[in-house]
């Protein structure tokens, strides 16, 4: 055997490892811990994705490696293919603290071809500011990523073409909407990764809320627990330090206003599922909440053999009458196969002031609803913290479990429970609760289960102790 060639195979061999140890994109997600959020936010295939996460959910990460992936060319769940993309933080100074050496903590060396810097060499490139990056990518081809801050003015952003931006961070709205017209002719992408710490700003409405309802718009939040790099007894630890309303900013990925978050119990993870066709034996009753200038919601419901509740179509419109309201409710009924009473009615609850006469004449919405074949029943519970109380109980149960399921088609309901936030004086802010109204009056006729305790070994012997004192006194 010629031992100088088992020298060069073994130096070789070594130089490999080395170079496989050293590119920290090997070990993502890989094996071992897996961050699943990760997962999730890189295989989906929307063109407008966003991460509310906490600080130190692992938001940025996710961020850092999608640019190296799309520069590489070598993306696990997206046709690869040579990028143009920026990357778009608050200021120099954080892209240098932040995202840029987020990327060269994942982007392997072998692929970079240069590094052009704004201030610093590029031999030591994370102690500078980079202008941008040149990557060879696996493509066939060189790929190239560019930086910005949002403190050079939105002038700083026109006239490129790109495939992707990164906001690392949330920018000002002239950017983004700058940034989306970048991307616009090679129908690239926008992502961008932040903490919600500013309230109820333009990402709030236009992505948490997607008030328009973009369907490219994606949305997940990332808290400490997700992240299974984290030590639960730093997670405990720092839980304790930090006051509430921070709390949910830092650690859950949520926005907040100064009242909070009325449903703070809501996890579109949990609570929003995909539609199923229900067996006929779970329908149960249509809610609605009558509008005619304003909007009408109504929802259609089933329960299950456990009780738990299944919000499953919905017809939510402004400014029709009471005959089109009928006929929409109607057509989603026969597309159900929904049940009707003998007389061929559908039944449903409604606000009691559908009562009042309408302005056009004599008679009340719910006389109109009769007409169409709707008897409605007005006898609802409306009171307001009862009902909120009760939603929170089918939110989360004493015990952790969710007990209400709303269907992903269901948008508007989705819409309001996201947005519906405590004001003064503990009273709910009334604003876009249509939807939230008739889902209270809903569930305030569902008679409270109880959970089945287990009885201990002395209350069973007194049970029988009861029995036997019971039958010597009377024979029975």
């Amino acid at each position: 055997m010629d031992l100088n060639l088992v020298k060069k195979i073994l130096k070789v061999e070594k130089e490999i490892d080395l170079r496989f140890y050293a590119n920290k994109l090997n070990f993502y997600n890989k094996k071992g811990k897996v961050h699943k959020k990760q997962i999730k936010f890189h295989k989906c295939k929307k063109r407008n994705r966003w991460v509310f996460g906490g600080n130190r959910s692992g938001k940025t990460e996710c961020g850092a490696v999608e640019v190296v992936y799309f520069a590489c060319g070598v993306h696990p769940y997206k046709k690869n293919k040579v990028t143009e993309g920026w990357v778009v933080s608050l200021s120099r100074q954080v892209q240098r603290d932040v995202a840029q050496k987020k990327i060269l903590e994942y982007l392997p060396t072998s692929y970079i071809q240069d590094i052009v810097m704004v201030s610093g060499g590029k031999d030591s490139a994370e102690n500078g500011v980079i202008d941008f990056i040149l990557v060879r990518s696996e493509a066939g081809g060189i790929s190239k990523i560019g930086f910005r801050s949002c403190d050079q003015g939105r002038e700083k952003f026109q006239g490129a073409s790109l495939d992707y931006v990164w906001f690392d961070e949330e920018p000002p709205y002239d950017i983004y909407l700058e940034c989306k017209m970048r991307v616009l002719d090679r129908q690239g992408e926008i992502f961008g990764t932040m903490t919600p710490l500013k309230g109820l700003t333009w990402v709030y409405n236009t992505i948490y809320l997607n008030d328009k309802q973009d369907k490219e718009v994606w949305c997940e939040t990332m808290e400490w627990a997700d992240n299974p790099f984290l030590s639960k007894k730093e997670i405990a630890s720092l839980t304790k330090t930090l006051p509430a309303e921070e709390l949910e900013s830092r650690r859950y990925g949520k926005f907040m206003q100064n009242g909070g978050m009325v449903y703070n119990e809501f996890d579109e993870n949990v609570h929003v599922i995909e539609p199923f066709n229900i067996p006929e034996d779970w329908q149960d009753n249509i809610s609605i909440d009558p509008g005619l200038h304003n909007p009408l919601s109504a929802h259609f419901y089933a329960v299950d053999y456990d009780g738990n509740v299944y919000v499953i179509a919905e017809h939510f419109a402004a400014g029709l009458t009471v005959a089109q309201h009928a006929k929409a409710i109607w057509q989603i009924a026969q597309r159900l196969n929904w049940k009707t009473d003998s007389r061929g009615f559908l039944q449903a609850l409604i606000d009691p002031a559908a009562l009042q006469r309408t302005l056009s004449g004599p008679q009340n919405v719910v006389d109109l609803f009769y007409e169409q074949k709707i008897l409605t029943n007005t006898k609802v519970n409306k009171d307001l913290f009862a009902g909120i109380s009760v939603v929170k109980s089918y939110l989360r149960t004493a015990d952790g479990r969710a007990r209400l399921f709303i269907f992903k088609n269901c948008v508007n309901l989705i819409r309001e429970i996201k947005s519906y936030w405590w004001g003064s004086d503990d009273v709910p802010i009334k604003k876009d609760d249509h939807a939230l109204d008739e889902l209270r009056y809903y569930l305030m006729t569902k008679p409270i289960k109880m959970e089945k305790v287990a009885k201990t070994e002395i209350q069973k012997d007194k049970e029988k102790m009861a029995r036997r004192l019971k039958f010597e006194k009377f024979g029975r």
